[in-house]
């Protein structure tokens, strides 16, 4: 499940991405698009009405400046303004010439310039901006009937509503002219130009997210089919193909994980008919090998039992022969348990066991009492297999005794882990400890440290097998070296394990009456001892607690 939540999440950020490069592309062109229209037809907008209104200005300036007597008064100048004003193009006029005067009520003074406005409320002297004013008056030539001058206009902003303010001199001595038109319905056709390029931008990128979507559907979909195949085979379904549709790159994807996975398959199976017949093989040896080890196993206990009374000469090699005939009948029991572990036929018969008294028994049965300081209080109970127990309490032990020395420290408490209670034994010695390098191997099948040690008496199957007991019972056996020196073994078993059904007959390792029969599976060249375990050799004495 977890599996799936992350593939989901993975195409999906890969659709999002794709997703977003497709938005911000079209948002780019779209923008790009809309602005360039926006700017262009602003410009021919405004241009145009610009245009006109100056145009018509001009024209109706230089028609009605003609018509004007030689010796005009403010009222003609009036009467101009309010006839210029009255066009098509909807604009204000102010006309005022500094020779023409406007008398002022008796006492005021000296008359005042004449200043004609079409509608002094909207348009008055005081809005024509000074800059433009200069522009106007400044004379650009002469032509013959006096300076010229030309027609200047300026973009102007009143309360928030934009204006066009243009003005003119009449050449010849006339009046001086200002209009001022509103821009405001240009400005609103404007804005409604850019809602109209924005609403289009707006769906232009909608449009590109649903194609993006349309087309990241079609691109992950064989992706995903991809990842679905790629996990099933993951999950050992080595049959898993897929239908290759179309002849793009992803068909060719498919043909390619079709071609990978035929070849997994075949792999596979080559490979499991090859350890299926080393198993079988080494099944059938050690069974074929149990009847002869019966017959010389009994031979050479009649031959220990007179090796007292045979010639000096003969005796060494008659107990030799006894050694080495234990020796072998250990591992071909050891090999016998491994396949039935390999085959998965072992089971466990589980049975509630008091485990200090189990750990006492262990020790007791080998001699070891003297040799072992155990701290384990009575009365942890756990659900276990006894006499699988007694294996890995033996091997763990025995190994610990032959590297480490004496004394061995055996502890057992109780823990609880992620909710579950476990027992853990902890085995640590006092010996040299276990090279880093050799850690990860340590429970490695017949795994040798360095290929030059000298032949010891162990199957190198023991540590192995221990760790394999220990999984049956839904536990684990872990190796490391202790802070001070030594190794150090720790087994951690549930108190109620999730075994195999325990009514059926137990098979493994049969009656381990001592450290004789007690393989342990590492080999460490450590300077002329030997760490691959075996038998102890005989009571191991020394200090300790009993």
């Amino acid at each position: 499940m977890k599996s799936r939540l992350r593939s989901v999440l993975r195409l999906t950020s890969l659709r999002l991405r794709l997703v977003t490069v497709f938005a911000l592309v079209a948002l780019v062109a779209a923008v790009s698009v809309a602005g360039i229209a926006y700017w262009l037809n602003r410009d021919a907008v405004l241009t145009r009405a610009q245009n006109a209104a100056l145009s018509d200005f001009k024209q109706s300036l230089g028609n009605n400046a003609g018509v004007l007597p030689e010796d005009y008064s403010c009222d003609d100048l009036r009467g101009m303004a309010t006839a210029m004003s009255n066009t098509t193009q909807n604009y204000h006029v102010l006309l005022y010439d500094e020779n023409v005067s406007e008398p002022l009520a008796a006492g005021d003074g000296v008359d005042a310039v004449c200043t004609a406005e079409s509608n002094p409320e909207l348009f008055h002297r005081g809005m024509v901006p000074s800059s433009l004013t200069e522009a106007v008056l400044e004379p650009r030539g002469d032509s013959g009937n006096g300076p010229t001058y030309h027609l200047y206009w300026q973009r102007v902003s009143f309360h928030g509503d934009p204006y066009l303010v243009a003005g003119s001199k009449v050449v010849g001595g006339g009046p001086t002219g200002y209009m001022l038109a509103s821009l405001a319905a240009e400005r609103d056709d404007l804005n409604s130009l850019a809602w109209s390029l924005g609403i289009a931008t707006a769906l232009a990128v909608i449009s590109s997210v649903l194609l993006a979507q349309a087309a990241a559907t079609t691109v992950l979909r064989p992706v995903q089919r991809l990842s679905d195949a790629a996990r099933r085979l993951g999950e050992g379904k080595l049959d898993t193909r897929l239908e290759v549709r179309g002849a793009d790159e992803l068909a060719e994807l498919t043909r390619s994980f079709n071609s990978a996975a035929a070849s997994l398959e075949q792999r596979v199976e080559e490979l499991s008919e090859r350890e299926e017949a080393s198993r079988r093989f080494v099944a059938d040896m050690s069974h074929e090998l149990r009847t002869p080890m019966t017959a010389i196993t009994a031979v050479t206990e009649v031959l220990e039992e007179e090796a007292d009374n045979l010639d000096p000469m003969i005796a060494p090699a008659v107990r030799l022969v006894v050694s080495e005939t234990r020796r072998l009948n250990v591992l071909v029991e050891n090999l016998m348990e491994v396949t039935r572990f390999d085959a998965r036929t072992a089971r466990i018969v589980l049975d509630d066991v008091d485990i200090a008294d189990q750990v006492t028994a262990c020790i007791d049965d080998r001699a070891w009492l003297d040799a072992v300081e155990l701290d384990a209080e009575r009365g942890i109970i756990a659900r276990v297999d006894p006499r699988r127990l007694d294996v890995i309490l033996a091997n763990l032990i025995g190994n610990a005794l032959k590297h480490g020395g004496a004394p061995v420290r055996v502890s057992v408490r109780e823990e609880e882990n992620d909710g579950r209670h476990e027992v853990v034994i902890e085995v640590s010695d006092e010996g040299p400890g276990i090279p880093e390098k050799v850690l990860p191997h340590v429970f490695d099948r017949f795994y040798k440290a360095s290929a030059s040690r000298p032949r010891s008496d162990g199957s190198g199957l023991g540590l192995s097998i221990a760790l394999e007991n220990a999984h049956l019972h839904n536990g684990d056996i872990s190796a490391s070296n202790a802070p001070g020196g030594g190794a150090v073994f720790t087994l951690r078993l549930p108190r109620e394990p999730d075994a195999p059904d325990g009514d059926g007959d137990v098979e493994g390792l049969d009656g381990l009456d001592g450290v004789d029969e007690v393989g342990v599976g590492i080999e460490v060249d450590d300077g002329g001892d030997d760490r691959d375990g075996g038998r102890a050799g005989g009571p191991v004495t020394g200090e300790g607690a009993s």
